[in-house]
């Protein structure tokens, strides 16, 4: 029976003993009961935990680590069950793969009330296997995830400048004002405002966590497709370690490729303050010749950065975290060819581009033995991008011509929140945000040793909101989630160059109330249905309008989207775990980047568009070790407006969205004795039809190919070997018909497939 616990933190000593000894002797000291009906925990060694600290914190320090963990029974009891793993499979396939199953359930914490994966109300993917050793510490950034994951799609013009949608709540192909339609969080702050997805290298992360559909409610504006959050390994304060990866790369008729990646975690004061850093290097072999510059393999892209993160615990349930990230992307040139030169072939001038992204962030935490949470949350980010496009063949140019286009965003956060989450009790959640954020758009036009600045804008955006949610057990088995979020935003927004006229708004407000109301209703211990009811929006601004010389402002759009669908999980180590999905958008007044006939950006309001969206993803284990899987996602999209009505009906499409899109693979893991494993798996992927864009001018076909992929690898002790070949079959297909806005006109661009490449990579670890 529980037993009291003492009224003040006590003082814990356990030494590093077998887990099943240091339960026993944890539960002693600290007046729990701790129970578990787990094989295997004499054989798992601890690394002890000392100190005064409440018990709760000192059950959590000593399974750290160990692959298990605690579910409360009640305020003092707790069952000791096996964590599941987050299992990424070739390629990337999107999907939970458990380990021996013993009823317990992966954390979503991107829902910012920790629920359960199995009652979380709404569509959620969890995406693992980025620490040392999987796919033998393979360099991984959000464009591969996002390839082989049917609920995301993304553009192609390159690493660094690609923008990611989720379950086809897409804008535009092109990067601009707009604010983005999928926000990406590193930890606790966004990367991010506006532009293109920075390609994170993921190297040392804990996971990655797709909420599908707005998050106005918690998030704020943007978000309206979802959000993605990256979520780092955690600084170990007791042991230190350490990690290094390398591979390197062949590809069928392009340049050899490499990476490099290592990681130290360094305790300076045991069980108090600890340092853990990332450090990487990538290079992409090019594959496309330039049959003008007389060059081969010219699209080589380069990718150095690192991370770092200082952890301190003062003990008594606080903590504080401090970091930063940089990152740089060179790409000597674009990644594109001309159908009428060549399948990897064109002929233009130089265009290269750079991606550049450093992040500072601290968080503050604070946790009570009554299940109370505090999170205070400061972040700063500055996100640089330079394109060069060759514009000698643009409507007008006269000899040799480039175009060129900078971003800067600069962006500060502050988000402080309150929750409590307490077993069978209602969880909630209160918070205040602010967000400042600066993007600036530079750009000229002319010869190549001389370009003249061309009008660009740049906007302010200043945001306050305060939000709140709850979670209420209705009964065992039905819960009920409702939220809101009210904000009041202000953009200002001023052209970099005297335009033609001044008829435009300099200044917009906005001021919003975006609710939410989900259900989760358990009809069998392992089986939940969800639905879930969201809005969402983006602010407007200030952008280039169509023509040299004009600016003009766009509108802020919103969303509202209702979803239904069920989630089984596995009871066993063997068996079907299953998630399915309906859902329906109604999107208003949509924000687009666009580009006209003579090569040239500008932003509008395209329309309205209405979304049904049908997605499905499985993993059956049929033996132990033994897994086959798949997802697809279906949509159907309307676009309804004067520019979507020049396109025929058939493409009256929303971008970079095929009707279906689809993925399945079959792996195999086998164990000799304690420290030597090996895997092998198969997997393919099949991406359907999409367009370029909205409208007559951009309605260009893409997409409709299909990938095979597959991997081995060995394991012994702390060393990890793959061998991994992408697009074994070869398959020459446009995954993305633009490279150069500037002859768009021509409608002769097509961005390949890689060929066929094959990687060898090795990981130690220590």
């Amino acid at each position: 029976m529980p037993v009291a616990a003492l009224a003040d933190s006590p003082r814990i000593a356990v030494p590093a003993e077998p887990l099943d000894q240091a339960l026993t002797a944890l539960a002693r000291q600290i007046g729990f009961d701790i129970i578990s009906t787990e094989p295997g925990l004499a054989h798992v060694r601890t690394k002890g935990v000392t100190g005064q600290m409440p018990p709760r914190e000192a059950l959590r320090r000593l399974l750290e680590g160990t692959g298990y963990r605690a579910v409360a029974v009640d305020d003092r009891s707790y069952r000791i069950v096996r964590a599941p793993r987050l299992v990424v499979h070739p390629r990337l396939l999107a999907r939970r793969t458990a380990e021996p199953a013993s009823g317990d359930d992966i954390i979503v914490t991107a829902g910012k009330q920790k629920s359960s994966l199995l009652r979380f109300p709404g569509s959620v993917l969890m995406v693992g296997g980025f620490s040392p050793g999987a796919l033998a510490g393979r360099s991984i950034d959000m464009d591969e995830v996002a390839r082989g994951t049917p609920v995301l799609q993304n553009t192609e013009l390159g690493v660094g400048r690609n923008k990611i949608f989720i379950r086809g709540v897409a804008d535009s192909s092109f990067n601009g004002a707009t604010q983005s339609t999928a926000s990406i969080y590193f930890d606790e702050v966004p990367l991010g405002y506006s532009g293109p997805e920075p390609s994170l290298n993921l190297y040392d992360m804990k996971g990655v966590e797709v909420l599908e559909g707005p998050q106005g409610t918690l998030y704020g504006s943007g978000a309206i497709g979802g959000i993605i959050r990256l979520t780092p390994n955690p600084v170990d304060l007791r042991r230190a370690s350490a990690s290094l990866s390398s591979g390197v790369t062949a590809t069928q008729g392009g340049a050899g490729g490499f990476d490099v990646a290592g990681m130290a975690n360094l305790p300076l004061v045991e069980e108090r303050v600890g340092l853990r850093v990332v450090g990487y290097r990538d290079r992409d072999g090019g594959f496309i010749t330039d049959r003008t510059r007389k060059l081969s393999n010219i699209n080589r892209t380069d990718t150095v950065g690192g991370r770092a993160t200082l952890a301190i615990d003062p003990g008594d349930g606080w903590g504080v975290e401090l970091g930063g990230l940089a990152q740089r992307i060179e790409a000597a040139d674009a990644q594109y060819a001309e159908q009428t030169v060549g399948p990897l072939a064109r002929r233009s001038l130089a265009q290269p581009y750079s991606s550049e992204i450093k992040l500072l962030r601290g968080v503050l935490r604070k946790h009570w033995d009554s299940g109370l949470d505090l999170i205070s949350a400061t972040g700063y980010v500055e996100l640089q991008t330079s394109d060069t496009f060759d514009a000698t063949r643009a409507i007008g140019s006269k000899g040799p011509t480039i175009y060129t286009n900078d971003q800067s965003n600069a962006l500060f956060v502050q988000e402080a929140r309150l929750s409590r989450a307490v077993p069978d009790h209602i969880g909630w959640l209160v918070g205040l945000a602010f967000l400042h954020d600066r993007d600036i758009q530079a750009r000229a036009l002319g010869p190549p040793d001389q370009p003249l600045d061309i009008i660009g804008v740049t906007n302010m955006t200043d945001s306050l909101s305060a939000f709140g949610e709850a979670s209420w057990p209705v009964s065992s088995r039905l819960t009920l989630t409702a939220g809101t979020r009210f904000t009041t935003a202000r953009t200002d927004g001023e052209p970099s160059v005297r335009p033609r006229n001044n008829s435009f708004i300099k200044g917009r407000a906005t001021r919003r109330v975006d609710p939410t109301l989900g259900l989760s209703w358990l009809i069998d211990k392992r089986t939940a249905v969800f639905a879930r009811v969201q809005s969402g929006y983006r602010t407007g601004g200030l952008a280039v309008a169509t023509g040299v010389g004009r600016v003009l402002d766009f509108r802020s759009d919103s969303i509202l989207v209702g979803e239904v669908g069920i989630r089984k999980q596995r009871t066993g180590p063997t068996g079907l775990e299953l998630t399915t999905a309906v859902s329906y958008a109604r999107w208003r007044n949509i924000q687009a980047d666009l580009y006209n006939t003579r090569g040239q950006p500008y932003t509008a309001n395209i329309g309205d568009a209405d979304i049904v969206g049908l997605e499905a993803s499985g993993d059956w284990a049929i033996v132990r070790g033994l897994h086959a899987n798949f997802a697809f996602l279906y949509t159907y999209n309307v676009v309804d407006g004067p520019l979507a009505q020049l396109s025929v009906r058939a493409n009256r499409r929303l971008p970079e969205t095929p009707a279906f899109a689809g993925n399945a693979g079959l792996s195999y893991h086998w164990m000799r004795g304690r420290e030597s494993s090996f895997s092998a798996g198969v997997s393919g992927r099949y991406v359907g039809r999409s367009l370029l864009g909205t409208g007559d001018f951009l309605d260009v076909s893409q997409g409709k190919y299909s990938v095979l992929d597959a991997q081995i690898g060995w394991h012994w002790r702390n060393l990890d070997v793959s061998l991994s070949g992408d697009n074994l079959a070869n398959a020459t297909a446009n995954r993305f018909a633009l490279g150069n806005p500037t002859i768009l006109a021509t409608r002769q661009q097509t961005t390949p497939l890689r060929p066929r490449n094959v990687r060898l990579g090795v990981s130690i670890a220590w």
